[in-house]
């Protein structure tokens, strides 16, 4: 078990690279991929979630590409698995492997095909918690899970081991009493977790964002983070944000996986592509993405 830490700051929300038929996952690639982002100065490390395409690894899949994101890191960031699970026994089950494996904390998603009830909720979450003896990060999606809570319910979670909460939901104003309600934020850390809303989830105050884009941009994104989060500079922000938020925009469209593996490939990392049924971004969704990452300050590659 990682030795417990605050978390804090830009957490990339990470991609599983595949071999060129996505028959296996490429570990070699994925070292590559973390080693890549904590040069860039990254805060943290989620992989196993949406962005890595978690629905369609295999149990096993899933644990290794935990257990190479922990040796990849190397002690240097946390990583935060994805743990999200249809059943409690599997969320189980990998939230103990977690904890061996050396993460520092769990997101959790709710079951994702028929929406649990909030007593429900908190069941599962108690059991992965007292199993894990981990911190639990909630991710939030209610367009996925169908689970969508009140901010005062959310901060409910906290007695049953949720300590964070990554705000996928889309909702600025929810989001805005998630940071501004005292009893709520004594509670629980809110990381904003919707690509398009991540400056003003940081110039409201959020301490962090789980961020898939930062994939494809990890320079412009610790930049932003220097200059609103870190030093308050909202002009300076303002012009990143100017140069990131079409990128973003284009990524919300469409499978996000499968964009910000686009992304990457444009900016010339292997990634093995997206598992099937779906696929990678062509013909016009590719050439917006290009000349938005190319407008962005980036080089991109046929």
């Amino acid at each position: 078990m990682a030795p417990s830490q605050d978390l804090q700051g830009i957490m990339v929300a990470l991609i599983t690279p595949f071999t060129e038929d996505q028959s296996t996952v490429d570990l070699q690639a994925l070292d590559q991929h973390v080693n890549r982002l904590i040069d860039a100065g990254v805060h943290g490390l989620v992989p196993g979630g949406s962005t890595g395409e978690f629905t369609a690894l295999s149990a096993k899949e899933r644990k290794e590409v935990l257990e190479q994101t922990v040796a990849s890191a190397n002690g240097r960031v946390p990583v935060i698995a994805g743990i999200g699970h249809l059943s409690t026994d599997k969320a189980v089950d990998l939230a103990e492997h977690a904890a061996k494996a050396g993460a520092a904390a769990l997101m959790v998603v709710p079951p994702f095909y028929d929406a649990v009830s909030l007593p429900e909720l908190r069941g599962l979450l108690r059991e992965i918690h007292e199993a894990s003896k981990l911190p639990i990060v909630y991710y939030n999606i209610p367009s996925a899970s169908g689970v969508n809570l009140t901010p005062p319910e959310i901060a409910s979670l906290s007695d049953v081991g949720v300590k964070y909460l990554k705000d996928t939901s889309g909702n600025g104003p929810a989001l805005t009493e998630l940071l501004f309600s005292k009893d709520i934020a004594d509670k629980v850390t809110s990381f904003n977790g919707w690509d398009t809303l991540t400056f003003y989830g940081l110039a409201a105050g959020a301490k962090g964002s789980v961020w898939g884009a930062t994939n494809i941009l990890p320079e412009l994104s610790m930049q932003l983070w220097d200059a609103v989060a870190v030093r308050g500079d909202l002009k300076e922000g303002r012009k990143l944000w100017e140069k990131m938020f079409p990128v973003c925009k284009l990524l919300e469209t469409g499978n996000y996986a499968a964009g910000v593996k686009t992304g990457m490939e444009l900016r010339g990392w292997k990634t093995g592509g997206v598992r099937k049924p779906f696929t990678m971004r062509q013909g016009k969704m590719k050439e917006e993405l290009a000349v938005a990452i190319q407008a962005a300050g980036y080089k991109v590659v046929a």
